[in-house]
């Protein structure tokens, strides 16, 4: 095991590895941007580095910066959480070069997995059920719509490199897939990325549940058991549950199993996950996309599990064993509580004055921030992360009410009034939702 790790991220997900890496008796290194000097996990952490200004291009984004900062921090490892540079395939190569490990997937693994082209064209040759659509980039307009007449509407269109529902839109017809394709390319330009759209036929009412699963040192990957995340607010993850409340004990199998095979399709090694669409009438699924990195919702699996999955991580990238993966048992949800006007999710940044976290049995919070910091509007307003466990999801919701109403933050706007109007609304109080249920809440 290596002695030392470079945490490449910020916020609540730098403080959540930085807990666990000290937990394990080894050095945690955070990094920092001039405007998160005050931020709880810099002080956290062993030793910080100043990467540079609070734009993410020269500090968290510039990778030469983070290399500089490992190697003068003498970190032996580096982690990079989520976002920023942890699916950058070129930067886990000039990890491994730099003589550090890489803690994640191989730069491989996660080129082959970033084109959602590729991606989905080598999910449907390892046998992972995929929707229809297109198997090559569409390049114009006029391309689309004659891909789209083949495909059948209403669509997907989205691009080939992008994430967090960055690119997305919905076509239900000719007119609306040109307006749909062009908002796509700009947004493409936009992000710097991979400039390819694609198509796929576009599933109604569906949602949108993930299998969480670990490659292991010695070859084999199992499957953690599944989230579902259909609480999306513009094709964003709010809200996250373990199990998934909407699916069948066979249709459950069937994804696991898929997911499995997924992984092995690429020879993944560390913490991934394969994300689906699911038809709920159906009961059946087809592949999204592979995340090939710790997802901002792993807490839930952690929760209804007991397994750290960034110590998994960890010992995975050392070459060592993980010990037993339990069978998930009970139900946990997650709450991301954002910076953001509870109406509208316009990002609202300000000095947070008041941060009063929720306590009590099953309740477990994941916070980046603390009383007098300042949440800027450089990154992404997440402040937190509320989390809730209980024996029956009946439980779980319970204890999330009396948590959400013990969570007081003042200063910047929050949804925290949005979550506590998510539990009281009949669908999902049922379990019966899907990915339009915000939509239709506002």
């Amino acid at each position: 095991m290596f002695e030392s790790v470079l945490v490449a991220n910020r916020g609540e997900i730098a403080r959540r590895i930085i807990r666990t890496v000290r937990r394990m008796g080894l050095r945690a290194v955070a990094v920092y941007s001039e405007a998160d000097a005050d931020l709880p996990y810099v002080r956290e952490a062993d030793d910080a580095v100043l990467l540079g200004p609070a734009d993410p291009r020269q500090s968290y984004l510039d990778a030469a910066k983070v290399l500089e900062a490992a190697r003068a921090s003498g970190a032996q490892a580096v982690h990079p959480g989520y976002g920023f540079l942890s699916e950058r395939a070129g930067f886990a190569r000039d990890v491994v070069a730099a003589g550090l490990t890489w803690i994640g997937p191989s730069p491989e693994a996660i080129e082959r997995m970033g084109d959602k082209i590729n991606a989905r064209n080598l999910m449907e040759q390892a046998g992972v059920p995929v929707a229809s659509g297109t198997r090559t980039p569409v390049t114009d307009a006029e391309q689309a719509v004659a891909a789209a007449a083949e495909i059948g509407y209403p669509v997907m269109v989205k691009t080939a490199g992008g994430g967090g529902g960055i690119g997305m839109g919905v076509a239900r017809d000719e007119k609306g897939l040109v307006k749909a394709f062009e908002a796509a390319a700009r947004a493409a330009a936009r992000s710097g990325g991979d400039p390819a759209i694609l198509l796929e036929r576009y599933i109604e009412r569906a949602r949108h549940v993930e299998v969480q699963i670990l490659g292991l040192a010695d070859g084999r990957v199992v499957a953690v058991g599944e989230r579902d995340c259909s609480v999306q607010r513009r094709h964003q993850k709010v809200v996250e549950e373990s199990p998934s409340p909407g699916i069948t004990e066979d249709l459950r199998e069937r994804m696991l199993k898929a997911a499995v095979r997924a992984g092995e399709a690429v020879g993944y090694r560390g913490a991934g996950t394969v994300e689906c669409l699911v038809d709920a009438e159906k009961q059946d699924f087809v592949f999204l996309e592979m995340n090939t990195r710790l997802q901002v919702e792993h807490p839930v699996t952690e929760l209804v599990t007991g397994i750290d999955l960034v110590e998994a991580q960890l010992r995975i990238a050392a070459g060592e064993p993980v010990g037993p993966i339990p069978e998930p048992r009970g139900h946990a949800v997650e709450f991301r509580v954002y910076a953001e006007d509870p109406k509208r999710f316009l990002p609202g940044p300000g000095k947070i004055d008041v941060w009063e976290e929720p306590a009590g049995e099953g309740v477990r919070v994941d916070s980046g921030y603390a009383a007098g910091n300042t949440v800027t509007p450089f990154y992404d307003p997440l402040l937190a992360k509320l989390c809730v466990y209980g024996e029956t999801r009946a439980e779980a919701l319970d204890r999330a009410r009396l948590a959400i109403a013990g969570f007081t933050v003042t200063g910047p706007k929050n949804n925290l009034p949005f979550c506590a109007e998510l539990l009281d609304r009949p669908e999902f109080a049922g379990g019966d939702y899907d990915t339009g249920l915000v939509s239709r809440m506002r």
